[in-house]
């Protein structure tokens, strides 16, 4: 039993709103109470009336479970699940606009080696060996390295390399250092440890070891990093870094960017977290630097 489609509150990013498209979350994005521009069409459009009179019934059915109790809109990939509002909000409809720009892996109209994270308000240079996310259930990822690979543990597809970004919420923090280390544990375990259905990929973290630390420029803005070397049960195990720094958008709330690499022969080189840091620029500002600070080289 889920909501009809139309504009909700976004789970990562509460100042925004989202476009639920009957079943899942899509990559729209809005202001809240801004004009909606075209919005793709649910699953199986192709189906016309039936769908439509499928809705209808949805609706009807949403307003008597409103009534008895809360109905939760699934986020794939976010941090838990997102409530309904007690009175769903009608789509807006307006005259036709281009198509909003809102997901973490647009390319841009300018550059299509650099990846638009309107949310945070950032874009990240794609490197050579990376691509967009495709066929990946977490939400918020910006970019994987290209191809999947036998997990060493057990039995599923593991990637050499991903970055996530999205906006620290859970809490009235601010400060990037503090985030930032208590973040890295749980940026670990996700990766390396158990996945959400409880599987062991690489057979579970054994140990890990702090091999970067320290204050670091992002994007013209002062942010903090931690970066810890993990060992595992079965193969190579990896790096993990949490990277924190205030978003120059909105209330400038605290941008998390993870990144995680594998430590095999074919992973991407360590040298590549502090690439991609030193390139984050604020969102339509290309000439605006990062920086990353002499604290922050790969270790030997």
């Amino acid at each position: 039993m889920t909501p009809p489609p139309g504009w909700y509150p976004d789970p990562h990013g509460p100042h925004l709103e989202r476009w639920w498209d009957g079943t899942a979350w899509t990559e729209h994005r809005r202001t809240p109470g801004g004009v909606a521009g075209p919005v793709p069409p649910p699953p199986g459009g192709g189906a016309g009336r039936a769908r439509t009179v499928a809705l209808v019934a949805a609706g009807a059915v949403l307003v008597a479970a409103v009534a008895t109790g809360a109905v939760v809109l699934g986020d794939d990939g976010g941090a838990g699940t997102a409530k309904a509002p007690t009175s769903a909000p009608a789509a807006t409809t307006g005259p036709p606009e281009p198509t909003p720009e809102a997901s973490t892996s647009e390319p841009s109209a300018d550059d299509p080696a650099v990846v638009e994270d309107q949310l945070n308000g950032v874009t990240f240079p794609l490197l050579d060996g990376w691509v967009r996310p495709q066929y990946v259930a977490q939400d918020d990822v910006v970019m994987t390295t290209d191809g999947t690979y036998d997990c060493p543990g057990d039995g599923t597809s593991c990637r050499h390399g991903l970055v996530i970004s999205r906006t620290v919420t859970a809490n009235d923090e601010k400060s990037p250092e503090v985030l930032a280390k208590a973040d890295i544990s749980e940026a670990a375990e996700e990766a390396f440890d158990r996945d959400r259905i409880g599987r062991k990929p690489y057979g579970g973290m054994e140990s890990h070891e702090v091999v970067g630390s320290g204050p670091v420029a992002v994007a013209d803005r002062a942010g903090y990093f931690v970066r810890w070397r993990v060992r595992t049960a079965e193969g190579p195990g990896g790096y993990v870094q949490s990277l924190v720094f205030p978003s120059s958008i909105g209330t400038e709330a605290p941008v998390l960017v993870r990144y995680v690499f594998d430590a095999g022969e074919d992973a991407p080189p360590l040298a590549d977290m502090d690439r991609i840091t030193k390139d984050i620029r604020p969102f339509g500002d290309a000439d605006t630097g990062g920086g990353v600070g002499s604290s922050t080289d790969p270790p030997d």
